[in-house]
């Protein structure tokens, strides 16, 4: 039986680390300006992957409106920028807040619905955010025309305005959110949300208090959004509620499933097949949605788990392999 890649020998793994290090700081060396941009939006929609990762995949909540989230962060900046002057590097932290406080508002009086109903009212949600962003409530978001003017951050003094000073800065903060995230799965809070997403009627029965984790989850999820949200409106330096439809939302689900729910290196593989890829084959653009189609009914059927399952997936996979007789496949164990 092969071996994952997590099996290999540690110092197999520290090599293929370092070696995708120094990759990943000489690639805008390497890089044109255009790849350099390609890449910057690839880190962008990895921490959105990121986010809903964390609803989707470690407590399976259904959550189709994402993008509202992500357009939280975005309009807050635009707005306290412009408006304030306030610096837009003081307000990374701000925008997650108030994303997080709206997942709060939002979620607390929907969390004891499930599967499709919940799917259905964050739909809902997201589409009401875009309304609302369009009709320029108390002429704060420019309706159709949104936020122009945002400034660039600066750090001691240093104002990022080129792709490469913009690839260094995304990719840190994709860093950070990964080890972050990497040593919540493996603390009290992670191990509770997994046995919500396999069995929430036993969790509540061990004792888990499964609203306030699923809560814990909405606003964690939202408050990355709503900081990816800030990146994306200080690189474009202007927002318009298009940018933030339904079919964001779509994109962001798709990532995660693609990927495999639950999996950070899972989010990476589904952002490059969904961002990444379109780049390289630009002339089958519109194409797009059919591919896209294709693409997740063929994966429900042939990997339901996805490209890169999450470790304990893969776990549960390997033990059912063993317990059964030879030739014989196992069934789906747990769905996303």
């Amino acid at each position: 039986m092969s071996r994952g890649w997590h099996n290999w020998d540690p110092r197999y793994l520290k090599l293929a680390y370092l070696a995708l290090g120094v990759g990943a700081v000489a690639y805008p060396f390497l890089a044109n300006t255009y790849w350099i941009d390609v890449a910057n939006f690839f880190g962008i929609y990895v921490l959105l992957g990121l986010s809903l990762n964390i609803i989707v995949g470690y407590v399976g909540l259904f959550n189709l409106g994402q993008a509202a989230f992500y357009a939280v962060g975005a309009y807050s900046t635009a707005i306290l920028n412009t408006a304030f002057h306030i610096p837009v590097l003081w307000l990374l932290p701000l925008s997650g807040l108030l994303a997080a406080l709206m997942g709060y508002l939002i979620s607390r009086p929907i969390l004891h619905l499930r599967g499709d109903y919940l799917c259905i009212v964050t739909i809902g949600f997201g589409e009401i955010m875009r309304i609302t962003l369009n009709n320029n409530p108390f002429g704060l978001t420019g309706g159709p025309n949104g936020i122009m003017g945002i400034a660039r951050p600066e750090i001691l003094g240093f104002r990022l305005f080129q792709p490469h000073h913009y690839y260094y800065f995304i990719w840190l903060i994709v860093l950070l959110t990964v080890i972050a995230l990497k040593r919540l799965e493996n603390s009290r809070i992670g191990r509770a949300w997994h046995y919500i997403r396999e069995d929430e009627l036993a969790a509540a029965a061990m004792g888990i208090d499964v609203n306030r984790m699923k809560l814990l989850a909405f606003m964690l999820g939202a408050g990355l959004a709503g900081v990816a949200g800030n990146i994306y409106a200080t690189k474009m330096t202007v927002i318009a509620p298009e940018s933030f439809s339904f079919w964001e939302s779509v994109v962001m689900f798709t990532i995660v499933v693609l990927g495999g729910p639950g999996s950070i290196p899972g989010v990476v593989v589904g952002t490059l097949c969904m961002v990444v890829l379109p780049e390289l084959f630009r002339e089958f653009a519109k194409a797009r949605m059919l591919v896209f189609g294709l693409a997740m009914i063929l994966m429900m059927i042939f990997r339901p788990e996805g490209l890169w399952p999450a470790r304990r997936y893969r776990e549960e996979i390997r033990s059912a392999k063993e317990e059964l007789p030879a030739g014989q496949k196992p069934e789906t164990l747990s769905g996303a």
